[in-house]
């Protein structure tokens, strides 16, 4: 299931609608040319989503198409059993950050019960 942006969800989206790698890889594309590496880091008691600075399509990446996707799917499980493939969404659709080589963009997502599961 591909999510559909229309003027009737003026930008409000369901976190009931899980995020596909598919439709990750769409907007990393469409929004920059290329599809970043997505990570989840954990630190002390919080979780991150981390835009890296590699991507699919440099020469020098370190996975296939096939590996990235299954990585990739691996992370959106989390996010999407947490429910916060909402805030996810909109974040890749509007951050306005761009990765430099060295230097991830962050998203800090929220703790709650959900990704407390997530954090040892």
């Amino acid at each position: 299931m591909s999510f559909e942006f229309n003027s009737t969800n003026s930008g409000h989206y369901s976190s009931s609608i899980p995020l596909e790698a598919e439709e990750v890889m769409e907007c990393l594309r469409r929004r920059w040319g290329v599809t970043y590496d997505l990570r989840l880091l954990i630190k002390r008691d919080r979780i991150y989503l981390q835009m890296m600075w590699g991507f699919l399509e440099q020469q020098s990446f370190p996975m296939d198409e096939e590996t990235f996707k299954v990585n990739l799917n691996r992370t959106l499980e989390i996010i999407n059993r947490a429910g916060q493939s909402n805030l996810v969404r909109n974040w890749l659709e509007n951050v306005q950050a761009k990765p430099r080589l060295g230097k991830a963009i962050t998203l800090p997502l929220p703790m709650d019960q959900r990704m407390d599961e997530f954090v040892l």
